[in-house]
């Protein structure tokens, strides 16, 4: 058969197969461009959900006249001109195939005008990349494409589409989360002349909250997290939701990288890793983050939709992901506190932990056990016994006398509702705790801080378990062996393709050990750590935790409420239980007002 050399429309076809799925992909690609040519209000319009029409214009800088042509001819490009600059890409386009691409399958218009030059000019193209004409135009100064009857010439691809409404809901969407990476470009959008987003431009506090009220919903506002840390050269900023915030889908996720917006495996692990301890299972937290890092450290050409990248570094990138965000959450307290590391060792812990030599066996107590008090709390018990209460005493003791600004964020208790629920009364309104919930966490948490003080045990298993892997696998055990003894797990290997597990940690002694070396060898082929193993020790704790806390029905003196509101309020992660369910709930005197119509 002869090789023949394919004429560059079909060439262009073939390669709008990668970088055109759909309307919303050349959104995407001409709004990048738009962000290349520095536009500072980008304007788009929408026929038939953007089968019919899309038009994009902004104010950027304009294309010269003698430069239209090559910006309609495939790997032309002012991006870059090595590949020097192709390992450190700062704009978001590079590739040179957008604009080609989209006019091999489309009937593109381009319209461009330099800023004091005398007109616009205007071009059509079909794909060819030859036999250009040129009109001059009244456009003002930047740039507008115009693209019609999206793959007109393909039959086969545009039976792919989906509805009008599908369709649009996809470029609307992308809309929202490009606009979400510029705030400092103003968007506007109509779809078939009817106006749908209208967002000015604005960098200022006030502006940015307006943005991302516009796509999240103001509750995300309501229950985010401000983060914005840096080191080692990585700043990572921007709002992650409260725990109890979640969602059923992972549809409001935003990662950006250098303002980049990007899907990637190693972001979407280390998040859900930060979250795994304090989200409730088969939910998915939001965020808005912003990862700005040298250039030279992330390569960007790793698809031609320019979605996905790829680290130099991973494992690093990964740790410090992960541990921002745990710090982020672990950080936030009842009342907007910040982290108060509290003295562990003045309070007696609530339970013992399990012996190495043996596994964990979680049985029921047979009775409730006490809650102890920190020391305040002790004295005021001690005094509440020793007087006797007299006719209009105050259910609060001795906080009766407590002015407002010594009123603690989560108030002090002023029932035990059913035995199950503490109502405090706060500064703002009304708490309401579920106190099995709150001190299992607490508990939880003091269990994870004495674990992490000493050694990982490990156990020798009777009988040594081979494992079959595949020699990449097996050559990564013999770089992390020692590592992985620091976490009580001994693997040896005994050939190419062959593992023998001798010693799990002494904690998870009932654990599948092969579906644990497994799980564990996927992330570190995968990210370069894993940390499958704090994950089942967690689990156990938890276990403990739950069993060694109070529990419902159990009755608590007034001390000992308001020693487990303190200790909430110096407790990381106290606003969800071991298992990512709420432990409290505020109504303010607002809402409570409401109830009764007061004020109306």
């Amino acid at each position: 058969m002869q090789i023949r050399k394919l004429p560059p429309q079909l060439v262009n076809q073939i390669a709008a197969g990668e970088v055109i799925e759909r309307p919303a992909s050349i959104v995407k690609e001409l709004v990048e461009n738009s962000f290349d040519a520095s536009a500072s209000q980008i304007n788009i319009d929408i026929e038939q959900g953007g089968i019919s029409l899309i038009r994009v214009r902004d104010n950027g800088c304009g294309i010269d006249k003698d430069d239209l042509p090559l910006a309609l001819s495939r790997h032309a490009t002012s991006k870059i001109t090595s590949l020097c600059d192709l390992e450190s890409v700062t704009s978001m386009g590079f590739r040179g195939e957008a604009l080609p691409s989209i006019s091999a399958v489309a009937k593109l218009t381009l319209i461009s005008r330099v800023l004091n030059s005398e007109c616009a000019w205007r071009v059509v193209a079909d794909g060819n990349e030859s036999e250009f004409s040129f009109s001059p135009d009244s456009l003002p100064a930047g740039t507008t494409v115009e693209v019609r009857d999206l793959f007109y010439n393909i039959p086969a691809r545009r039976k792919f589409l989906r509805t009008e409404r599908t369709e649009f809901s996809h470029l609307e969407n992308l809309v929202k989360r490009m606009a979400l990476s510029r705030f400092d470009v103003g968007f506007s959008m109509a779809h078939n002349q009817r106006q749908i987003i209208d967002s000015k431009a604005g960098i200022a506090d006030e502006n940015e909250s307006k943005r991302i009220e516009w796509v999240c919903g103001s509750p995300f506002l309501q229950n985010a997290i401000r983060i914005d840390d840096e080191a080692s050269g990585l700043k990572l900023f921007g709002w992650v939701g409260a725990p109890t915030f979640s969602r059923s889908q992972g549809d409001m996720q935003y990662f950006y990288v250098n303002r980049r917006l990007v899907k990637d495996k190693l972001i979407s692990h280390a998040v859900r890793q930060a979250y795994q301890d304090v989200l409730f299972h088969g939910r998915h937290p939001v965020f808005i983050l912003f990862l700005e890092l040298d250039a030279c450290l992330v390569d960007v050409n790793a698809h031609p939709a320019k979605l996905e990248v790829r680290f130099r570094d991973s494992r690093s990138i990964h740790g410090f992901l992960s541990k921002t965000l745990q710090k982020v959450l672990r950080s936030a307290r009842p009342g907007g506190q910040s982290i108060v590391e509290t003295d562990h060792n003045s309070a007696p812990p609530h339970q013992e932990m399990p012996s190495a030599s043996t596994a964990y066996q979680p049985t029921r107590p047979a009775t409730q056990p006490s809650l102890p008090l920190r020391l305040k709390e002790q004295i005021e018990s001690y005094e509440l016994l020793s007087k006797e209460p007299g006719p209009g005493s105050s259910p609060k003791g001795s906080n009766q006398n407590t002015t407002q600004d010594e009123i603690p964020p989560l108030g002090y208790a002023i029932a035990h509702l059913h035995n199950i629920y503490i109502l405090a009364e706060s500064e703002r309104g009304l708490i309401l705790v579920d106190a099995h919930a709150a001190h299992e966490r607490i508990t939880y948490e003091k269990l994870k801080r004495q674990f992490a003080q000493g050694e990982v045990p490990s156990q020798p298993l009777l009988l040594p378990l081979r494992i079959q892997v595949s020699s990449v696998e097996a050559q990564i055990v013999d770089d992390v062996r020692d590592q992985l003894l620091n976490l009580g797990l001994e693997i040896d290997r005994s050939g190419v393709d062959t593992l023998v597990l001798r010693a799990v940690p002494a904690q998870i002694a009932g654990v599948d050990g092969e579906r644990l070396v497994r799980d564990v060898l996927a992330d570190l082929k995968a990210i370069g750590s894993s940390s499958h193993i704090e994950e089942k020790i967690n689990e156990m704790l938890s276990s403990v935790a739950c069993h060694g806390s109070i529990r419902a029905h159990r009755a608590l003196s007034q001390s000992e409420m308001n020693a487990l509101l303190r200790e909430m309020e110096a407790t990381q992660n106290s606003g969800q239980c071991n298992h990512g369910r709420p432990t409290w709930v505020e109504l303010s005197a607002k809402e409570l007002d409401a109830f009764f119509m007061r004020g109306q």
